[in-house]
């Protein structure tokens, strides 16, 4: 059995020349713009250090990469829930600071997030990774190392 060759650095840096947006969009869509920056490039640092275990035998690159940023989106969310429970123990006048930003979170979140909260993680991850990504469903089977619903009858 031969392995799967290792993307090297030369491929790698094109590999970020080529991705990179999509990332950043699907990101942006899931964070906000201000966040996507940060975590799109650490998707591409994260892809770069497991460059080793990619096994395109395995998958397609485009869905690794998604897959890393999902996860990135998913710990990141995780954080900021850690960040604003803490917040609310506060004494509200030591809360004030941000409190802009609070408010329009709460505005996107009930607009949008209503509907997002019925869903279990994993189905909002599997819907997120369509709207915002562009993936497939085979690709988004691959992002999230799972299988893929069957078609349905056409």
């Amino acid at each position: 059995m031969t392995a799967a060759p290792v993307l090297g650095i030369e491929r790698f840096t094109e590999v970020h020349d080529r991705y990179f947006g999509d990332i950043f969009r699907y990101v942006a869509g899931r964070l906000g713009a201000q966040t996507a920056e940060d975590v799109a490039a650490e998707t591409f640092l994260v892809a770069f250090d497991r460059r080793k275990t990619f096994d395109a035998d395995r998958g397609d690159l485009r869905a690794w990469l998604f897959g890393i940023a999902t996860n990135l989106v998913s710990r990141h969310r995780r954080k900021e829930a850690r960040h604003y429970r803490a917040l609310s123990r506060l004494d509200p006048r030591e809360a004030a600071e941000g409190h802009e930003d609070r408010v329009v979170d709460a505005v996107v979140a009930t607009r949008v997030g209503k509907a997002l909260a019925r869903l279990s993680a994993g189905e909002r991850d599997v819907l997120l990774l369509v709207a915002l990504a562009d993936l497939g469903y085979a690709e988004v089977g691959e992002a999230l190392g799972i299988s893929p619903a069957p078609s349905a009858p056409g």
